[in-house]
């Protein structure tokens, strides 16, 4: 890793950063549609939800924290493709800079704005009865694994920014990521799903995701879900980097 690709990147993520803090709506609209799903399930249809011992704000929190985050990274798929459309891409590629930094700048931004986002809808759980006796290294724990799931998702996200030929397919990407944890052991345990249903459901990455994060804040053995999860990251990222990269390229070209 040169040191022109770090001092690139560090500037060009303190230009994404700035148009962020300059509409400080799109964290708070990433975050409102998290919060209302977890107040909807937990007061309206938490009581009719059996889950074990666990009360169901601290069941629902990690699945509605990955839907954060798959809200949140279409904003890296719209931006990318404004700044395609806009001819900034263009421009920066005709300056003397690491080509690569354009995407990680946009790929950090989306980093930041999501932890953000994932810090207020946190905060929402704790007002409304989440509690965890993890010790900090679970916290940590965790917090590396919503990092993982952010920078897997957001490079997918920078596929569709490229590809894209409207603003709305750039966006429309992350409905089915949004949808996912319905089909999984986010809102309600997979036993209690028809046979082929559940084995969907066991068998796809959010379920062990979840199940991790579940395990680590209730402070219960883990068991195969962390490795399962942090697999399943790391090849999705690796894969939608390698993809990426090569879109990058090849419009470049």
């Amino acid at each position: 890793m040169s040191i022109t690709f770090v001092g690139d990147t560090v500037a060009l993520t303190g230009r994404s950063l700035r148009h962020v803090t300059r509409s400080l709506d799109t964290v708070i609209t990433t975050a409102l549609m998290p919060i209302a799903l977890l107040l909807l399930f937990v007061f309206v249809l938490g009581g009719a939800i059996r889950t074990g011992t666990d009360s169901y704000v601290a069941y629902l929190l990690p699945g509605i924290l990955l839907i954060t985050i798959a809200t949140g990274v279409s904003y890296t798929a719209y931006r990318l493709f404004q700044d395609l459309q806009g001819g900034i891409l263009e421009r920066f590629r005709s300056m003397p800079i690491a080509r690569s930094s354009v995407l990680w700048a946009h790929v950090l931004t989306s980093l930041v704005a999501n932890v953000l986002s994932l810090v207020v809808v946190v905060a929402v759980g704790l007002l409304i009865g989440f509690r965890s006796s993890a010790g900090p290294l679970a916290w940590l724990a965790v917090l590396g694994i919503l990092v993982l799931v952010t920078l897997a998702l957001t490079w997918v996200a920078v596929i569709p920014g490229l590809t894209a030929k409207t603003v709305d397919g750039a966006s429309a990407f992350s409905y089915p990521l949004i949808l996912l944890p319905f089909i999984s052991s986010a809102f309600v345990p997979t036993a209690s799903m028809p046979g082929p249903v559940r084995w969907f459901a066991e068998h796809q990455p959010v379920t062990s995701i979840v199940n991790a994060i579940r395990d680590l804040l209730a402070v219960r053995p883990v068991g195969a879900d962390l490795p399962v999860a942090l697999l399943w990251c790391a090849g999705i990222l690796v894969a939608a980097w390698a993809v990426a990269t090569a879109v990058y390229r090849r419009r470049g070209a």
